[in-house]
């Protein structure tokens, strides 16, 4: 197919069974490489974010999914790539049309690649609590006190709550982990 080769290559987004998005990549990507199909389909993502946590009061750094279930495709659809595809175990579908798949805008692919480029330079701290909840401060000079959480600060893994100290509100700004919710 010469023709193929003229087509512009766009980005497409595929359903893929939830929590194999790597092992149906890797399985994609052995595909294509076996099928001499790697100048139509140069790019293979699965979306990730780095996600500090504490546990056990050790900081970690986990990857997270940023699209749960999907994996985006660079890739000029020909006949041969649309069959290979389809026949990849795990891939349900493209996401669009039943018919005829539907590419990403140019502006969502810049979305996505921006937030993956900037994602790897800092990753931002996964705070599992909201403004006005409950909370026990388990460390620190306020030890056993109980307070609301004001505000929350991911960037710099610190919560903002509002603890009362002699019958006045008086905000507290506590690193994140050294506060649990009630």
């Amino acid at each position: 197919m010469e023709g193929d080769s003229l087509r512009p290559k766009e980005w497409y987004v595929l359903r893929v069974a939830s929590g194999r998005e790597s092992t149906v990549k890797e399985s994609l990507l052995r595909k294509i490489q076996l099928a001499g199909l790697q100048d139509q389909v140069p790019t293979v993502l699965v979306p990730t974010e780095r996600v500090s946590e504490i546990k056990g009061g050790k900081k970690r750094f986990r990857e997270r999914k940023l699209y749960p279930g999907y994996i985006i495709v660079e890739m000029e659809l020909s006949d041969d790539v649309w069959f290979l595809i389809k026949e990849t175990n795990g891939i349900g579908d493209f996401v669009g049309s039943f018919q005829k798949p539907s590419p990403l805008t140019p502006t969502e692919v810049e979305k996505i690649l921006n937030t993956l480029k900037g994602k790897d330079e800092s990753p931002e701290v996964k705070i599992d609590l909201e403004p006005g909840e409950g909370v026990k401060i388990k460390e620190g000079p306020f030890e056993n006190f109980d307070g609301t959480v004001d505000e929350i600060f991911p960037a710099k893994g610190q919560v903002r709550v509002v603890v009362t100290i002699f019958g006045r509100a008086t905000p507290v700004d506590l690193e994140y982990w050294q506060i649990e919710r009630i």
